[in-house]
Formats: structure tokens, C-alpha cells, sequence
């Protein structure tokens, strides 16, 4: 099946998921049929901030609609924080829409993670990843810190870079999620967040929405809808 991604938001993950299609479809030996469109990441993350999930989802709309152009037959936006508007696009696209929060759900549920911590933007922390997870409990780091998450994450994201200083913060706020909070695991909630963690052990278990939303994808990109 013919897949479209929403990208750009920000660079570096669009980079991420494009690898991990890629590299899927390799160890699968099945060739991928894959167009990108480049969404905005400072117009989302504005329209995020203030919560304008319809006029974000008209946003995307417009990319369904280059990308079916294009031949996609299915789509995914390459952000958990592009997800705040999910459901409103899912309401008005023209394509199925490869929604990862339900992939997560079930990853959880797999895994027997009876409590999870989220790190991430903001609205992914404050509504618990709008709501979607059922699976297991859901903590996110006290108010303050959640305030300097999103920042930090947001400043990680729009660069596309991580400094020495980013990627301490973030160890140390999932090492408290674990150690201070009881979560058996940390869900990296903010797809950038893989340019703080890398592939090293932080001494506690550490879930890749990304890989999980990747998974999803190459599923449907193999085995259809």
C-alpha cells in the first residue's frame, strides 16, 4: 500500500521515521511506496499551543489531499504533538489516517505496562496523550517540570538538534518518572525526543512512540488496511 507521511515537524523526525520505514521494508525484502509532504512545524506548534486543533486539521487536510494526489492511499503525521488535532482530521480527510495512539495503546498492553510516564509537548502531558491510552495508568512529571519539558522540547524539535544539557534534562526527568513517580516505563511521547535518548541504556525502560507508530505504518504499508 501506498503511503503518504505528514513531515517536517520537525525535520530531524521526519528523518527518523523515513530510516525506520526504510530499514522495516529491508528486513520485510518489500519494496515501499512512500510520498512525504512537508508540513510547518512553527505553524503547528503555534496552532498547538493555542489549541486551533480545526484550523490545524484543515492544515493537514490539505496535505491528504497532495499526498493522495501523489498516490498515497493511506497517511500518518510524524508527530505525537501533530496528533492534538487527530481526530478533527480523521473526521474531515479523504484517506484513512494511521492514528499511532491506538498502536501505542496496544503496544502497552502487550508489554503488561500497568503504568506509563509520558514525556513530551505540553498538551501530550496535560491530557495524558489526549486521552487515548486505556491500557495503563498514565503519569507525566510535576507542573513545573512538565512547563520545562515542553520547552526544551519544543527548542529540540524546532532545531533539530539535541545540546549535552537537553539530553541531561531529559534523562534525569524519566529517571524521576521511574524512580521517584513508580512508572515501569517512560513512553518518549515527542517523536524528536530519540535525538535526547539515542539507543543507550538510562537504567530505566524507555518506550519509542516513534518505532511503535513506525511499526503500525510498515503493517499497513505490507499487509493493507
Amino acid at each position: 500500500m501506498h503511503i503518504g507521511l505528514i513531515g517536517g515537524i520537525g525535520p530531524a523526525a521526519t528523518e527518523y521515521y523515513y530510516r525506520g520505514l526504510v530499514k522495516a521494508h529491508n528486513i520485510e525484502n518489500r519494496k515501499m511506496k512512500l510520498t512525504i509532504a512537508h508540513a510547518d512545524t512553527f505553524e503547528m506548534v503555534s496552532n498547538m499551543e493555542k489549541n486551533k486543533t480545526q484550523t490545524q486539521a484543515k492544515i493537514f487536510a490539505d496535505h491528504v489531499r497532495q499526498l493522495s494526489a501523489g498516490g498515497a492511499e493511506a497517511v500518518a503525521v510524524t508527530s505525537l504533538g501533530g496528533h492534538f488535532c487527530i481526530e478533527e482530521l480523521e473526521s474531515i480527510t479523504t484517506l484513512p489516517i494511521i492514528n499511532a495512539i491506538p498502536a501505542l495503546n496496544s503496544h502497552l498492553a502487550t508489554e503488561g505496562i500497568s503504568k506509563v510516564a509520558l514525556l513530551g509537548t505540553q498538551a501530550v502531558m496535560s491530557t495524558k496523550l489526549y486521552g487515548g491510552i486505556s491500557s495503563a495508568d498514565v503519569i507525566t512529571p510535576p507542573t513545573k517540570e512538565a512547563e520545562i519539558v515542553h520547552r526544551q522540547y519544543i527548542a529540540m524539535a524546532t532545531s533539530g538538534m539535541a545540546t549535552d544539557e537537553q539530553r541531561a534534562f531529559f534523562h534525569e526527568a524519566g529517571r524521576k518518572l521511574c524512580q521517584e513517580q513508580g512508572a515501569d516505563a517512560v513512553a518518549l511521547a515527542g517523536t524528536d525526543l530519540f535525538l535526547a535518548f539515542g539507543e543507550a541504556d538510562h537504567g530505566y525502560p524507555i518506550i519509542d512512540c516513534a518505532k511503535v507508530h513506525i511499526d503500525a505504518i510498515t503493517h499497513v504499508s505490507i499487509k493493507g488496511l
